[in-house]
C-alpha cells in the first residue's frame, strides 16, 4: 500500500492563507492584538515578579485596578504613556524599537 507524502507548510504561509497576507488590515489587526498580548503577559510578569496585586500596581500608576486588569488581559489597547509609567512603577526597563527600512532609528 502507497503512502501519500503530506505537504508541510511554513507558519508565515499559514498566517498568509487564514489570516491575510502581510499589509492587509485582517493580518495588521492580527499582529497588533498578538503584540497586545506579550505585552500584557509581561506587565503581568512583571508585576507578579514584583509580589505586587493589581490593586497596588494600580494605586502606584495612578489608575484602578480594573484598567491593570484590562492591560494584562490585553482586553484594551493603552497609550504608550500609560505602559511607560506601569513599566516605571515596577522598576522595569522597557526598550521601543523604531525600525525606518533596514535602518533601526536610535531614540534620545
Amino acid at each position: 500500500m502507497a503512502t501519500k507524502e503530506l505537504k508541510t507548510y511554513s507558519l508565515a504561509e499559514m498566517k498568509d492563507k487564514y489570516i491575510g497576507k502581510v499589509g492587509t488590515d485582517e493580518r495588521d489587526e492580527y499582529e497588533y492584538e498578538l503584540r497586545m498580548d506579550v505585552l500584557g503577559k509581561m506587565i503581568k510578569a512583571a508585576r507578579q515578579e514584583r509580589n505586587l496585586t493589581q490593586e497596588e500596581l494600580g494605586r502606584l500608576v495612578g489608575v484602578q485596578k480594573s484598567q491593570i486588569s484590562k492591560l494584562e488581559s490585553s482586553a484594551n489597547s493603552a497609550t504608550i504613556d500609560t505602559i511607560i509609567r506601569v513599566f516605571r512603577a515596577l522598576k522595569a526597563e522597557i526598550n521601543f524599537n523604531v525600525k525606518i527600512e533596514d535602518n533601526f532609528v536610535k531614540l534620545a
